[in-house]
């Protein structure tokens, strides 16, 4: 059984005096510079010249160099996108590592393939939130917070986990629960939810519009059906809160049968790719294959992009929007 940490295993004292330096402050690092700073904690961000640079201006932040930031903080949070992280912490990160300064880390991508080799004198930690930016940030201003994982790679202080467990509480983790774990297990985990599970809810929504669509059913009734109508994000909502099975019984019988009935003959059809897709992940190749796409100026990247936006179900879903007058953004 995995351990769990809540607020009263974390001291936020422990970060008294240190800075916290947050590198990127896009999807997660204003998240986490606004829920530190609300916390008390001393936080710098760190970006470079461009939009997000006077976003956090705005926010009332001390805004520095990418170096500038690295040199101040005695915890730095690379909170950067995967393909730049190596690029940044080689230029703007390394040189300025003290003896005992940690690493912090919101995906563990970059260590579990050696993409960043922190030398032995840091911490190096994990926080990674099971949330977007936006839901941690919005969470925390509910009072409540984003469920999380955390790992300790590398404890040359032998205060990585009070520190971490300290920034945890500051940025809400802990009041909810944050799961103990590794930088190996949430990669891939993670990698592994995007690779073999969104594959088949994409893959399944896009073949079951091509076999309607030459059945007869309308375009615009079929996006309406599977996917415009938002009602998959109140079935999803459910799901959180009664469990995958839990939520059937607020569907109709006919409904409940039908998905009980017909589940089993999907799982052999889904089991070979979804296999293969982990082993491309735990094996390092599908990490090799991401860094040589990114060498390579993302050609195949904007390809697949390209024939995915131009999938008949997309224009559906784009002209069913422009006729039914669904309020989003109050579902």
């Amino acid at each position: 059984m995995a351990e769990v940490f809540y607020d009263k295993d974390a001291d936020l004292s422990v970060l008294e005096g240190l800075t916290v330096g947050v590198l990127g402050y896009g999807n997660q690092g204003r998240a986490w510079a606004l829920n530190l700073r609300d916390s008390g904690v001393t936080v710098v961000v760190g970006n470079v010249r461009d939009e997000y640079w006077g976003k956090a201006e705005k926010d009332g932040f001390k805004v520095l160099d990418l170096d500038e930031a690295s040199a101040v903080a005695d915890l730095i949070c690379l909170l950067l996108p995967d393909e730049v992280q190596p690029v940044v912490y080689r230029e703007h990160v390394e040189g300025n590592l003290d003896r005992g300064k940690m690493l912090v880390f919101a995906h563990g991508f970059s260590i579990r393939y050696g993409l960043i080799k922190p030398p032995d004198f840091v911490d190096v930690a994990l926080a990674a939130p099971r949330m977007i930016g936006s839901g941690v940030r919005r969470l925390y201003e509910l009072g409540l917070g984003a469920p999380a994982f955390l790992a300790v790679k590398q404890d040359y202080t032998g205060e990585a986990w009070g520190r971490l467990l300290a920034l945890a509480k500051a940025l809400g983790f802990t009041r909810v629960g944050a799961l103990k774990s590794s930088f190996e297990e949430e990669t891939e985990l993670d990698l592994f939810t995007e690779q073999a599970v969104m594959p088949v809810i994409i893959a399944a929504f896009m073949k079951a519009y091509e076999i309607l669509s030459e059945t007869g059913y309308s375009p615009e009734a079929i996006a309406l059906e599977l996917l415009a109508s938002g009602e998959l994000i109140e079935m999803f909502r459910q799901v959180c809160k009664r469990g995958l099975i839990g939520q059937l019984p607020l569907h109709s019988r006919t409904s409940q049968y039908g998905q009980l009935s017909r589940t089993r003959r999907f799982l052999k059809l889904i089991e070979d790719a979804m296999r293969l897709s982990l082993n491309e992940i735990r094996s390092g190749s599908f990490s090799a294959e991401w860094v040589s796409e990114q060498k390579g100026g993302y050609v195949r990247f904007r390809k697949l992009m390209e024939n995915a936006l131009n999938h008949p179900l997309c224009h559906a879903e784009a002209r069913v929007k422009d006729k039914v007058k669904i309020p989003y953004d109050l579902l």
